[in-house]
């Protein structure tokens, strides 16, 4: 041994031990998975993509990517008719136009239902004196963290839609029965409207 290597020392064994102990601790619970390190490989106003390092419920080492969207909401306005309101627009992730309820996505500082009310009144041009509460959705949990607040809106009030520029929107007016045949047939796949539909056919029935 030269005089560059240093002689082992007794404190190196508790100062490994020390180390091992603080790297224990540094994972971070997840349900019965561990996450020993977590970086973000994409992120713009509306969409985070992590990656994961972690430990899975077995015991092996692994990675996990997950997708984090705003959190939004969806409004379906229902007017004294019993017609439901909706939207029908070209949506690009799924290529092709749908039939939704009014959506969007919550802005930093505001709450789900002055969401609810603006989307009505940019989308829509609707005013609704009562907008109740559905409840909140999660669209897809395995990989997709996108929470949905649920709105039924009544006493509804029209006046000129605000779209955004990117927005091409086409007004839809329904009978709620028909609504849900559209559900049914799978003609409407939007889920948080779907589940929106078939909750207020249910109060309906």
């Amino acid at each position: 041994m030269t005089n560059h290597e240093p002689s082992p020392s007794r404190s190196a064994a508790p100062h490994g031990a020390a180390d091992a102990a603080h790297a224990a601790e540094a994972l971070r619970q997840h349900g019965p998975w561990k996450i020993k390190a977590t970086r973000v490989t994409y992120q713009d106003p509306w969409v985070t993509v992590r990656r994961d390092e972690v430990v899975r419920p077995d015991g092996s080492d692994g990675s996990y990517a997950t997708v984090g969207i705003k959190p939004g909401v969806c409004v379906i306005a229902l007017d004294d008719a019993g017609n439901v309101h909706l939207t029908e627009e070209f949506h690009y992730a799924v290529g092709r136009i749908t039939i939704e309820g009014v959506s969007g996505g919550i802005e930093p500082g505001d709450t789900a239902l002055e969401t609810a009310h603006r989307e009505l009144a940019e989308e829509l041009g609707i005013a609704a004196a009562e907008t109740i509460p559905f409840g909140t959705t999660d669209p897809f949990t395995a990989s997709v963290h996108s929470p949905t607040a649920l709105f039924v809106a009544r006493g509804l009030s029209h006046g000129p839609p605000r779209p955004e520029a990117t927005e091409l929107i086409h007004p839809v007016v329904l009978p709620l029965d028909q609504a849900i045949r559209g559900v049914l047939d799978g003609s409407i796949t939007h889920a948080p409207t779907v589940i929106t539909l078939l909750r207020l056919a249910l109060d309906a029935g």
